[in-house]
This record gives structure tokens, sequence and C-alpha cells, in this order.
């Protein structure tokens, strides 16, 4: 007889009476959704809230009382699972015989207050670690319990998960996950059973299903519901193998996961680090996790057959059969590697036996290459990241090119052989054979696994120690090894590992057959050239193996950031079998942690860091920045590269030119001249004027000196939230600064007025004299300071606030801000440091759409792409007010190599269209970002021009409530999905976008498309 059609039918008046009557329990019932049998959440007048569970009658009455018991105890021990409360007649359950003689089991348990975890659709790995924690308390919490009512036959018991989808395989219809299912059933039964019957046995929840996990937020808004407060439903709790609690949280935790191994690991770890897994639970877990899946997959065809109009049973299905494939390609033996490795232990105990035979070993091995590989006769050929001989652009590390630069340096070092590194993070694996659907987006497989020895094509290639031949093949895809051969050999202990030599010339492959016996010092073949070694460089690829997992001349020579200890310990370090010297290696880069810690050591403590995992940054190109591991980021904060990251005419510009003189104004040269004329063409006149220094703050202090000399006056009005620069002056005269924490207020002669903010603002976007009116407080501002004797140095703004939150001013607001100032005296500076160049499309200036013409106009870092250059440009007559007798001088202001750098930036922008591109990229964002409006409750806004644009976010849409923290986490988030992005604006809530200018329309695309899936699955308002 099926359960639910026994599920019990009352209503919430008897639910009330029940929990009066047996409970002492005055209580308001609402009911919750269930299937076999029913609850209700029962809330008393104070507030406090419990669940009245109605068993369904046939419910075994044995069973019930066991879950009872299990998870009392769990409540008690570890606070994750719900209490229980005990009737009036001090027992636990309670019989109800209704109206028509049926008689029903009641309970009553506390309430978990929060959500269901299948509610979040974005779990951390923070979240899944606490979720393995809670697991492996719980299991720790039932150890030593047991009931008769935990001993039954289930479907869902995982010790006889085999024998449940061998009776129900025959009704899965699909034949290709039938298939699927039939192939890991077989893996199962030859890699897992034979280790089932050594794994403890103990009474297990059976079910932590994402409905059944229940998180909070735990005050952390950046990071809210992601910290699990209990786990409910034990009603499929069974004796069964401990492990399988695990295995089960970690199956539901994989589903749909870009990268299930990871996930799985995450929760592996929170687990043993509550209860230590052993070595035979571990090479078990991998093939329990699979086994969960695939009795889904079982039971879910069978409740499919029996219910066929249930549409919600073939959408449950829906991740498993996305999934599942993911798993099925995932050796065993790596997958427990990597659990091994996130418990803190080795990751193959195996490589451990291997390593101390190499560091051991009594006699020297063979030469490989049929040379002693000394000092004298090696150099060491980099391919990571900070490698002069490759490129951030893809397309520059293609052969015939990179041979080229190899062999350079070879013979620049006068070397024989170049060797290249074993953990090497390596940029020239760039193409698609390379990628892995289960990487972070711009993660690539780039740690290298073995040694390359880079010889000349046809040289001898020996056997370092004896072995036989184990496989080999000519492996002809694009990128991949050639020719490629394995030899097994064995250590004296008898551990078996394995040696692989790939890119041999392909008549080495002719006589081998498998098995043959191979002595130390044989040739076993010659290397390859490029036509037949996969397209590389000519060399040898050695790499040490101590678990084929099966793969064959398959084994990946390269591996993923993410993956990389586990793959190291399968390939552990062939350098000291190769003979190379220790002192050839040079020292790896530090890690991102390494490299964290120092700079806590030595940098000042406010100096920031991006991110709540900050990212360590070590090349750039064009709109990408790359990380010690190669991955690759989009880059869409970062404005100072504004033709791009090391931009080749830069470089050059700079390179030539260093190479030649690089020397002050103090000396007669063309370069600072022509940078001065050409800006100034670019400006309107009379804007002729200009001095060159280092930074945009320099080049606003000086503009406030110039100021001075013209009017005499000091008093200045500024922008609230404005920033504009770090000198003591400058946060003087810069709101975010001196109104925020630490700072110390404004001077007397510094006076604020209202950012004109139409999303916020007093004034809104729909008043159409929101300029003028916002002007207006300048005018107001004026006439009190003259009211006071005061006189107006003058006003200084961004031409598009930027620290302000991305602001665009209303029309008519400069050209009346000017118009008070210069009546009272005045002059009108631009900052133009964000905003200049072209950024914003529709003009080359900022200031432009507004129609003005400043009297000073101050650039800064972007006009010369990064390298130290700023620029004050003003006209003739107040250039002769500053020159009263005081000299001025920048010692590194306009120096050779700065005025040439600014003239290649210069070139560049007007040279490649980048304002017009600006515009285009600029338009096609907004119509991707504007309708966020309306389909997402927390974007209250989307302003800007071309590529400087912000996207404000509140919680409220009528309070304007910042939503600071989501935008802090929607930033974070983007980062996790390679895509840098920051924060700004006063309430630090408006998500800035502010990309190199190369920004390309694909770009766009990806950033959108990545910022709207954010919003739609997880970022909850409030």
């Amino acid at each position: 007889m099926h359960l639910l059609a026994h599920a019990p039918r009352l209503d919430g008046p008897a639910a009330e009476r029940i929990a009066r009557e047996r409970y002492a329990l005055d209580a308001r019932a609402t009911s919750l959704p269930s299937e076999r049998d029913q609850n209700f959440l029962l809330t008393t007048p104070t507030g406090a809230r419990f669940v009245l569970k109605v068993a369904n009658t046939l419910e075994d009455r044995d069973q019930l009382v066991a879950q009872t018991a299990a998870m009392a105890r769990v409540a008690e021990r570890t606070g994750l699972a719900p209490g229980v409360r005990l009737a009036t007649d001090g027992q636990a359950i309670s019989d109800i015989v209704l109206p028509d003689g049926k008689s029903l089991m009641v309970r009553i348990v506390g309430f978990i207050s929060g959500v269901p975890a299948g509610d979040v659709k974005h779990r951390t790995a923070a979240y899944r670690r606490d979720l393995g924690r809670c697991i492996g308390a719980i299991d720790r919490a039932l150890e030593g319990f047991d009931h008769p009512g935990a001993h039954r036959e289930f479907h869902w018991d995982l010790a006889r998960g085999v024998e449940t989808c061998r009776r129900l395989l025959p009704v899965v219809s699909d034949g290709v996950m039938r298939e699927r299912v039939e192939l890991a059933l077989g893996r199962f039964e030859q890699e897992v059973v034979p280790v089932l019957a050594l794994l403890p046995r103990s009474v297990i929840h059976n079910d932590a299903n994402d409905f059944n996990v229940i998180v909070r937020d735990e005050g952390d808004p950046e990071t809210r519901r992601q910290r699990v407060a209990g786990i409910v439903d034990y009603g499929d709790m069974v004796h069964s193998h401990t492990v399988g609690d695990l295995a089960i949280a970690a199956a539901y935790a994989v589903l749909d996961a870009r990268d299930p191994l990871a996930a799985a690991a995450d929760v592996v770890a929170g687990y043993h680090a509550e209860r230590a897994l052993s070595d035979k639970e571990l090479a078990a877990l991998h093939g329990l996790i699979v086994l969960r899946l695939l009795t889904s997959v079982c039971v879910g065809a069978d409740q499919r057959r029996q219910r066929p109009d249930d549409p919600y049973l073939a959408i449950s299905q829906a991740p498993i059969e996305r999934t599942l494939p993911v798993l099925l390609r995932i050796p065993s033996h790596f997958a427990e590697a990597t659990h091994r490795h996130a418990c803190g232990l080795s990751p193959v105990p195996a490589a451990d036996r291997v390593r101390a035979f190499l560091a051991t070993a009594e006699t020297d091995f063979a030469p490989v290459i049929g040379m002693r590989l000394g000092a004298g006769a090696l150099t060491h050929i980099s391919l990571d990241p900070v490698s002069p001989l490759v490129s951030g652009v893809a397309e520059e590390n293609a052969e015939p090119a990179l041979t080229r630069r190899v062999l350079a340096a070879i013979e620049r070092a006068n070397a024989q052989v170049g060797f290249g590194g074993y953990a090497e993070a390596r940029m020239v694996y760039s193409s698609p054979a390379f990628a892995d659907e289960a990487a972070a987006p711009g993660e690539r497989r780039t740690i290298h696994l073995g040694v390359d020895l880079f010889a000349p094509a046809g040289t001898a290639v020996n056997a370092p120690m004896a072995g036989t031949v184990a496989a080999f093949a000519n492996n002809t895809a694009p990128q991949d090894y050639g020719p490629v051969m394995i030899l097994e050999h064995s250590t004296p202990d008898g551990t078996r590992f394995h040696s692989l030599y790939g890119h041999l010339a392909l008549e080495s492959l002719a006589t081998l057959r498998v098995g043959r016996r191979v002595e130390a010092g044989q040739r076993i073949g010659s290397l390859g050239t490029a036509e037949v070694n996969g397209g590389w460089t000519p060399h040898l690829h050695f790499q040490l193996i101590t678990d084929l997992l099966g793969l064959g001349t398959d084994y990946p020579g390269v591996c993923r950031p993410s993956e990389r200890e586990a793959w190291l310990a399968l390939s552990p370090d062939p350098r000291a079998m190769l003979g190379i010297p220790v002192d050839a290696v040079p020292a790896p880069l530090p890690t991102a942690r390494a490299t964290l810690a120092a700079r806590r050591t030595w940098l000042g403590s406010n100096l920031s860091v991006g991110y709540r995992e900050p990212v360590k940054i070590v090349r750039g190109a064009g709109q990408y920045l790359f990380d010690d591991q190669g991955r690759r980021f989009l880059d869409a904060y970062n404005n100072v590269p504004h033709v791009g990251h090391a931009n080749p005419r830069v470089v050059r510009a700079a390179s030539d030119q260093m190479a030649i003189l690089n020397t002050n104004t103090r000396y007669l040269h063309d370069a600072v001249n022509t940078l001065a004329e050409r800006i100034c063409a670019t400006l309107p006149a009379p804007l002729r004027v200009c001095w060159f220094v280092n930074s945009g703050s320099e080049a606003n202090e000086l503009a406030l000196r110039i100021a001075r000399a013209h009017t005499r006056q000091t008093d200045l009005i500024v922008l609230e939230a404005a920033y504009h620069g770090n000198t003591t002056t400058l946060i003087d005269i810069s709101p975010y600064k001196h109104a925020g924490p630490g700072g110390q207020g404004a001077p007397d002669w510094v006076h604020t007025v209202p950012i004109p903010d139409v999303y916020r603002g007093e004034f809104r976007a729909a008043d159409p004299h929101a300029g003028e009116r916002y002007a207006a407080a300048v005018g107001e501002t004026i006439a009190r300071m003259t009211a006071r004797g005061r006189g107006l140095c003058g006003y200084i703004a961004e031409s598009l606030p930027s620290v302000g939150g991305q602001i665009v001013l209303p029309q008519g607001y400069l050209a009346g801000v000017y118009a008070h100032v210069r009546a009272a005296g005045g002059v009108c500076i631009a900052d133009e440091v964000q905003t200049g160049y072209g950024r914003i499309g529709i003009d080359f200036w900022g200031f432009e759409p507004q129609r003005v013409v400043p009297d000073i106009v101050v650039l800064g870092k972007p006009i010369g792409n990064g390298y130290p250059l700023g620029a004050v440009i003003t006209t003739p007559e107040i250039a002769a007010s500053f020159d009263d007798g005081m000299e001025y001088f920048s010692t590194f202001g306009g120096s050779t190599v700065s005025s040439v750098v600014g003239l290649a930036v210069l070139r560049e922008v007007q040279d490649a269209g980048l304002q017009a591109h600006a515009r285009a990229v600029g338009e096609r964002l907004l119509a991707g970002l504007r309708p966020f409006i309306e389909r997402h409750a927390l974007v209250g806004d989307v302003r800007g021009s071309g590529l400087f644009l912000g996207v404000e976010l509140v919680r409220d849409r009528a309070t304007l409530e910042p939503a600071a923290a989501e935008a802090s986490y929607v930033a974070n988030r983007m980062r996790e999905e390679g895509i840098l992005l920051g924060t700004d604006g006063p309430f630090h809530n408006v998500v800035k976008i502010r990309p190199p200018m190369p920004f390309a329309m694909d770009d766009a695309d990806r950033l959108v498309e990545t910022f709207d899936r954010i919003l739609s699955d997880e970022v909850v308002v409030g």
C-alpha cells in the first residue's frame, strides 16, 4: 500500500487542539509542506515556534521511537536537531484517536529558524565545510546510540545501494542513463564493495538533502545564509556505514556545482575536522557519493513509473543527469587523493615512498638525454606568468615564435640544454585543449606536472633506470604529447611507479611492445620536431607517476591550479632522477598567502587590498589580468591602464626612450613640448599652458597653488563625497576622506555643497531644472562666504564624480556653477583624472557634455597608462599669475620617458579610435544593465556614459537604503567568476565599471550575463 494514500488529513483547529490538550501548548497552527505525513508550524503568543508532526498511519512505531530518541540526543549534544517536547504524560509520542476510530502518532519538536539550503542557489566553500562539520558532529553524537527501529530494510540505505540499483535498473527508461548506471555499478562493485565490510557502522541521519539543511544569516550580510543552523527530518534514519552520512551530504552538495570534486572535498574537509575519517572510508567515499546518485536515478525512475502524472519527480532528476557524467569521468583514485588532501593527509601514500626512494637512491640514475645535466650544460627556461619568454596575448605564445625565444635563451646562457619547471604555472597553455568545464572562469590547466628538457630534435632519450614498457601511443590531438611512452619501475621496497616520456620522434615507437624490458641507460627514443610532437618546441616532457589512474598515455601533463596538490602527489618532482642540481632551480614565486603575510608585515596596515580573497596579479595584457597561477581575469575595474595593460606601443616607447635618455625638464627636449601641444590640441581655447607632474594628487596640488596665485584667495568649494588625492591639502578638500573614518573634518576654508545626484539627491532626474537648482547651492555658499568677508579661490570637481558614485551631472549644472564662481572672482577646476581621454565615449573630456570650458584642467595616471604621469593645463592669463618669481620644478614631471609614454598613450587613443569604441561598448553595457532595474529589486539605478558606469544597489526603492554589503558581495562573487569590479559611492553601494578602454563587446556581454546571474540567484535584499 502506498504511503501517500495514508497521509493524515488534519486541519489547523485540530492541530491546535492537540497541542493544547496533549502538550499544554497554546499556539496558532499553520500547515507546512509535507508529502507522506503532515506538519504544522505552531506559534505561541510570545512568538515561540514549534512543529507538530503527525505521522503517516503506516509509520512503524519502532522506527518513529528510534528517530525521536536520536533527534533528542543530537539536539542535546550539538544543537543541530530540533529538540523534542514531551507531552503532559511525559511521553515523546502521543497517540491520537480520531472520530472514525483511526489512531495517529503525533510529536512536537522545536523549530529551527532559517531557510532551507535549497532556497540559496549559490553555496560557498565555507558553507560546504560547515555542512560537513555538522554532519560529522551529528555522527559523533550518535556514536554508541542504537535502537531496533534503526535496523530496517530500506532502499535509501547505501549499504543496500547496489542491490536497490540492480533491482530497479530495468525501469530506468533512458537508455543512455541506464548505461551510465550499469557502468558505474560495475566500477563500484570492483573498487568499493571489497572494502565495505571493513567500514564502521552506526545509526546515521541518512538524508542531508538541501531541503533538510537549514541555514541562516549569522550576522555577516556579505555571506548571508551560509551558516548551517540545523538538520531536520530523521525519517530516513538507518543503521548503516557511518561514512554514508557524509557521502549523502556530499552527493547533494555536488549537484550542479561548477567543480563537483572540489565541492565534495569542502564537505569532506569539514566532516574530517569533526570526525576523523579512516583510510578505508576515504577509499570508499567517492564511490559512495556516486552510488547515492545512482540510487536516486533508479528509485526516481520507479517513482515516476508509479506516479507518471507527478512532474516534480522528473524535474528533481535534472541536476543528477547533469552532474553524474562529470563525476563518472573522475578517476576514483584521484578523487581519493583530493579528499585526503582536503583532510590534511598525504594525498597519495605511495608518492611518499617514491620521494623517499629518489632522495636516498644509492646509485646514480642514467642520463635521460645522453648527457650529465651539470650546471654548465643546463639553464632554466621559465614559462611562468612573469617570464619574459611568454606573453599575456595567447597568439604571441604560438609556434614558431616560442621556439625562437626558448632557443635564444639557451644560447644566451651558453648552455646545451634548457629545463622547464616542475609545478610551474605556465602562460603558454591557452588553447582550448587546456580548458576544463569544471574550472572557474579564466582558470585553465596551467600547472606543469613534469620537467621539460629543451634540446635539438633528434637528441637521444634514455631510460634513467630499469623498467618495462607499460604503454605507448601517438597522441595526435593539437597541443598533446605527440609520440609518448610510459615505463614501469619498482623501488627496492616494491612500490611501483611510472615514468612518462612525451614529445618523442615518431620512430621512437616503432619497435615497442608492452612488457618489453628496458635497462638503465638504454636508448628508448629521440626528441621529435614540432611537426610530430604536438606542435611544441623540441623537448622531452619527463614526468613521474605514482598511479596511472587507468588513463594510460592520456595521463595529463598539466593540471588546474585548484587541483594542484593532488596531481603533484600523483606526479612527484622528477628532478632528482634527472640529476638537475638544486642550485639550478630558481626559488618559486611566493604563494598569494605568503605575499599577503609579507605585505602585512612590511606595509602600512591601512594600505587596502581588494576582495575578501585577495588576488595576486602578476601580469596584464589589454583588458585582462593574470594571477600567479595563470588564471585570467577580465578587468572591468582598473581605468589607470587606459589603453590596456602592457600596451605594446606604450611599452616600446618607454623601453626605447629609457635606453636612450631619462632626465628632467631643466634640459631642452622636444618630447615634452610635443606632448603639451598635442594635449592642448584636444582642449578648447584658451587652455594652452601645461605643467607635467607624477600623479593626479600632485596635479591637483599644483592646480590649487595656481588658483591661489591667480585669485590671491584660499577658500574653495568642493562637492560632498569628493576625492582629489592623498596629500594633506587634498585630504582637506576631499570630504570622502576628511568626513570619513579617521578624518578631522573640513578646515574653515573648505566649503562643501551637495553632490548633484539625481537618483538620491534633493532634486531628481524627473526635474528638468535639477542642474540649475543644484548649481544654486554654489551661489548660496558664495553669498554666505561673502557675507562673512571671505573671498573665493575657486571650485573643484570631477567632471563626472567617481568616488561620489559614478555620477553623471545634470545638464546645466556646471554652466550654472561656473557662472556663480566666476562672478565671485574664482576659478573653475575640472578634475579629469578619471574621465578624460575619451572614456565617456560621447566626448573626449568629461566636462564637454556640460558645454563649459574650465579655467584649469587636471589629468592623472591614465594619461601615462599607469606610468607616473599627471598634468595641469590652464590659460595663459592664469599661468602668468603663477609666474610670480618662485620657481616651480618637479623632479620627474615631464621627464623624457614620461613625455614619450604620454605621447604613445595619446596616439593610441586617437589612432585606435578608442573614444568611439568606448561609446559603442558603453551603449552595449547600458542596454544590458538598464533592464536590471525592472528585473532585480536590489538595483536602484544604472548610470554613466561610455566606459564610466555605475550600478547602484538599494535595499528599499522607497527609502533608498544603501545596499553596501550586497554591493561588496556582488564584487566578490564577480571576482570568483573571473571578473574584477569595485564598489564606490559615499555609501559604498555603487558597483563601478571602469575598465581599460580596449574592453570589447564580448567582454561587455560576459559582464552583464554574470552580473545578472549573480543578482538572480544569490543576492537577497534585506
